[in-house]
């Protein structure tokens, strides 16, 4: 089984007003009915995938879970980070809580704000 794991993070900058501080990219419809975050889990889950890990900060938790929620995806955890270090502090703490919930378990680290238009092609490259 691979375990997801999706990051969400940001700062919300990039694409104001669309995207601020309390609302980044991935928690926006930008490119159809789903916002990214939730395209994300979605083409991460299904035979082969575990329940997704999902690192965040303490602003976006609800968030996270409503989106999963409304995707009908359950979240395997929800790791919130105290502050922001960009991702290799994210990707260890993820790799700990895995090992130790899971220590043959495989990890796929997946950012939550980018758009794959073939999700079936991506599956099968994994």
């Amino acid at each position: 089984m691979i375990t997801p794991i999706l990051l969400c993070g940001g700062s919300g900058t990039r694409l104001w007003p669309l995207s601020r501080k309390s609302y980044p990219k991935q928690f926006v419809p930008l490119t159809g009915e789903t916002t990214l975050f939730q395209a994300s889990a979605a083409r991460l889950s299904g035979p082969g995938f575990a329940a997704p890990l999902v690192l965040t900060g303490s602003d976006f938790r609800f968030i996270v879970t409503e989106q999963l929620a409304a995707a009908g995806i359950d979240p395997g955890a929800v790791l919130i980070e105290p502050e922001g270090r960009n991702t290799a502090p994210a990707v260890l703490a993820a790799a700990l809580w895995l090992e130790r919930s899971d220590p043959e378990a495989l990890m796929l680290v997946a950012p939550s704000d980018h758009v794959v238009p073939d999700a079936a092609a991506f599956r099968a490259a994994v």
